[in-house]
């Protein structure tokens, strides 16, 4: 039995508008989707080796192949449990975050990164919490060892991207896809939300699972 699992972007939780619409699709065609709140109640001690040891905890123990769906920086984690993990068959990456340091760290600038690894704590704005909370520098040290270049395993990946993408430039997805003949890339009239294009999402990934 192929298990679904949905992981939601940086700052937000199983209840953003794209998780919620993504579960209920899947309920309508009685699919469960698991949706783990990759918060894990510490948003302040969040880093991606937590993320990837809380998500493949979730896998079934009978070696059952997974469909990892995931958003942002929920993508870019699903892309690296790809690489790790042999059950994991296929990826669904919405404006997979890849590169996000530099582009997040330019914004930031030097005198920002300097002052958060001074301090020990950024506060960052979480769309799920509705305010601001601290994050740990820990979590820009532990990004700092994912990198795009050992995503090298030949698996099914779909990405979608929108061409206004204010957060990841669609050139981040054009370059990882045109080095990898296994990964298909559609380019949306959207931006990182991809609010406008669910519709069109959702069939193409039906299409890429063979759900019914």
């Amino acid at each position: 039995m192929n298990s679904f699992i949905y992981l939601h972007g940086f700052a937000s939780s199983p209840k953003s508008t794209k998780a919620q619409d993504i579960g209920d699709r899947f309920a309508q065609i009685q699919i469960k989707l698991k949706i783990p709140d990759l918060n894990a109640g510490d948003f302040s001690g969040l880093t991606i080796t937590r993320q990837l040891t809380q998500v493949a905890a979730e896998f079934s123990h009978d070696a059952a192949p997974v469909t990892l769906i995931g958003s942002s920086l929920g993508g870019l984690t699903a892309a690296h449990l790809g690489q790790q993990y042999p059950q994991v068959q296929r990826l669904v990456l919405l404006a997979p975050a890849f590169g996000f340091l530099s582009h997040w760290l330019a914004q930031l600038g030097e005198v920002g990164v300097q002052h958060w690894q001074q301090s020990k704590y950024l506060q960052v704005y979480h769309y799920g919490e509705e305010r601001s909370l601290p994050l740990s520098y820990d979590f820009l040290t532990d990004a700092a060892q994912y990198t795009e270049q050992e995503l090298q395993r030949p698996i099914p990946t779909l990405i979608f991207h929108g061409q206004q993408d204010e957060v990841i430039p669609i050139t981040a997805s054009r370059d990882f896809a045109q080095s990898r003949p296994w990964v298909d890339l559609i380019e949306l009239d959207s931006d990182h939300a991809l609010g406008n294009v669910t519709a069109e999402i959702w069939q193409a990934i039906r299409l890429f699972c063979q759900l019914p």
